[in-house]
């Protein structure tokens, strides 16, 4: 590469590219002609090379254990800013004064109700259905709730959009938890913070008054503010794709929650609180720390490795003191904490992890934390849809006033048959 290009030679055909540079990160190759130009795609499984899009929201160094939000590390958001303050960031481009985040607060706190209508569409679900499957039929519903702010050519309509959903969702989270567990649901209140109302909402019965406690609030804050957004994962991606065929953003979003329901992504602070159960007890990792070395053994030690992180993941520092503070105020001696602390321990100066970079991440504690609060295994993807939304809101918005954007059309390397002809079924 010289010059500002990349140079690719086919056969006895060379074909110049240009390099693209962000403010920070890896230079990308522009490729938009070379099927035109040589009659080639590129071949990369699961994206792991290619820059579908212009981002400027948030930034990924995984060698160095680098996470930015509009310039601003994780930590320093998550220890001192608030989630509806980086909501307004991700959405915005800046951190608000405190007036804009008095506005933005009001705002989203005045579409926090949802149409009284839609708590009947819960009736519908069978009462043992997973809450990630109502999540994905309620918000794709609610574009049949608002019409007024579906059309996305519209900047208003795209802005009011955004506040609902953004407002909504601890709402219909909330409502998705009263009723896989048999209980009335609970109407927000416009008296408490963003969090607050969501833990009011998921735990509050008519019987009688629910008090937020401070520890449990701020700890949910930060679970939230470190799952806000994450570049162009597997769910931001396919609510991208989704959008830039032109459907509405309600729909958009159920396409990133239902994403979101894999396993291999969402469910991942799920598994790993599974393994810790499994474990047990500290004295008997050795016995798994040796399962995971053998590769014949199916056992795989979850919560450690990232896709994107080739260090210790900046979430994970965040949730191991968030863990701690929520363990020590409700008092839980939980034996799977010394599990995860040793374990951590052990990996972190083991030469097998050092070796591979498999270092805690961000699901490694947030399944302790989430446990310790009283949440069900079965909410923890719905609590990360949650706190995502702000970040596909903000994607999307972003893709939609992209004047490069276009359909998403991803090409393929075809192994099927060759043309054929059409045999009779009477000759085959």
């Amino acid at each position: 590469m010289a010059d500002g290009t990349a140079k690719l030679a086919l056969g006895d055909k060379s074909f110049d590219y240009k390099l693209m540079s962000g403010t920070v990160g890896p230079d990308v190759i522009d490729i938009r002609k070379l099927y035109a130009d040589a009659d080639v795609f590129t071949y990369d499984p699961g994206f792991t090379s290619t820059a579908s899009c212009q981002s400027g929201l948030t930034y990924i160094d995984g060698d160095a254990g680098v996470l930015l939000h509009r310039g601003y590390p994780i930590g320093q958001l998550a220890e001192q800013s608030s989630f509806m303050e980086v909501a307004y960031l991700l959405l915005k481009g800046e951190l608000p004064s405190a007036d804009e985040l008095k506005t933005f607060n009001n705002t989203i706190t005045r579409h926090t109700m949802v149409h009284e209508q839609l708590s009947t569409f819960f009736r519908g679900f069978r009462r043992d259905a997973h809450p990630m499957a109502v999540m994905v039929g309620v918000v794709g519903a609610l574009s049949a709730f608002y019409h007024d702010s579906t059309d996305i050519n519209d900047p208003v309509q795209r802005e009011i959009a955004s506040h609902r959903l953004i407002a909504k969702m601890p709402t219909i989270a909330a409502m998705a938890y009263k009723y896989s567990v048999g209980q009335p649901f609970v109407y927000p209140k416009n008296d408490l913070s963003y969090t607050g109302n969501f833990l009011r909402m998921t735990y509050s019965v008519p019987a009688e008054e629910y008090e937020v406690d401070p520890v449990i609030e701020a700890a949910m804050d930060k679970i939230f503010i470190l799952h806000a957004d994450h570049e162009q994962n597997a769910s931001t991606s396919t609510v991208r794709l989704a959008g830039s065929s032109g459907a509405n953003p309600f729909a958009c979003i159920a396409a990133g929650i239902a994403c979101l329901w894999g396993p291999a992504h969402g469910g991942a602070n799920e598994a790993a609180l599974n393994m810790l159960r499994e474990i047990g007890t500290p004295d008997r990792i050795p016995e798994y720390i040796a399962r995971a070395k053998n590769k014949d053994d199916p056992f795989r030690l979850m919560g450690f490795g990232h896709r994107v992180y080739k260090n210790y993941d900046p979430r994970a520092t965040v949730m191991q003191k968030t863990a701690k503070e929520v363990l020590t105020k409700l008092g839980v001696t939980d034996p799977i904490f010394d599990v995860a602390h040793e374990l951590e321990h052990i990996a972190l100066n083991d030469p097998y992890f050092i070796d591979k970079k498999l270092y805690p991440n961000v699901d490694f504690y947030s399944g302790i934390i989430l446990s310790a609060i009283g949440f069900p295994t079965t909410m923890f993807t719905v609590l990360f849809a949650l706190a995502r939304t702000v970040g596909w809101v903000a994607q999307w918005n972003e893709m939609i006033t992209d004047p490069a954007q276009k359909i998403g059309r991803p090409r393929q390397l075809y192994t099927g048959p060759t043309q054929r002809d059409y045999v009779p079924v009477s000759q085959r």
